[in-house]
């Protein structure tokens, strides 16, 4: 099995996060302070000549990625959709207001945010808690989750070979959840921010992260 690395980047802010509304499924355009994240996101990762890139089918990963490949001094400057890349499916919740939707989901046990609930319940246990409280029960649970983001990474580790660098423009969730999945000992209730760089080293078929989280410009 190959060698690789692959560089993980959370979309540029939406309409959705300026309003601190709960985004997964549902989609928003990028507002001008997104476009500049994903712009600088650019600009740090220009360096890094991609061999290949992919997006999930969100409207607002896709433009992401296509501003950072823009700016990049590989040859890609098309990313491959796909969708196992996407964010969680918050179900009922979607677009929802954070801050009364956590209070209402962690608050009768003293949690009151997102990143509170992630250390109290882990991500994972979190997902599953979401989806127990949907009324339709549209959320995903956490095997729902990575039965349906695994297939993503099946295709880098067959697709991808020795020295690649991959580009994968996605969400604050799903980057949380890759990062808890293959380095559990960084604090994934940290938020990823907009724009931000995560990088994965993957070495046959173990996977490691090498960062995450980061809006420097000293990325290698």
């Amino acid at each position: 099995m190959a060698n690789f690395d692959i560089y993980f980047v959370r979309h540029g802010q939406t309409v959705l996060n300026k309003y601190h509304r709960i985004q997964g499924w549902v989609d928003a355009a990028l507002t001008d302070k997104g476009v500049k994240d994903a712009q600088l996101a650019g600009q740090r990762l220009a360096h890094i000549p991609f061999t290949k890139a992919y997006t999930s089918d969100s409207d607002r990963a896709q433009k992401t990625a296509a501003y950072i490949l823009a700016a990049n001094s590989g040859t890609v400057k098309q990313a491959i959709v796909n969708p196992a890349f996407r964010e969680e499916n918050f179900g009922y919740f979607e677009g929802n207001d954070e801050n009364q939707t956590w209070h209402m989901i962690g608050g009768p046990d003293g949690h009151n945010t997102y990143n509170a609930m992630i250390t109290a319940y882990t991500i994972e246990g979190l997902r599953d808690r979401i989806a127990a409280q949907d009324p339709f029960h549209d959320a995903e649970d956490d095997a729902a989750y990575w039965a349906r983001l695994q297939p993503g990474f099946d295709t880098l580790l067959h697709d991808c070979v020795d020295g690649e660098k991959v580009l994968v423009a996605s969400h604050g969730t799903t980057i949380r959840s890759i990062v808890s999945r293959f380095q559990p000992d960084i604090d994934v209730a940290v938020s990823a921010l907009n724009g931000s760089v995560t990088k994965l080293e993957v070495h046959g078929s173990n996977i490691s992260v090498a960062y995450y989280n980061r809006v420097d410009d000293q990325l290698d």
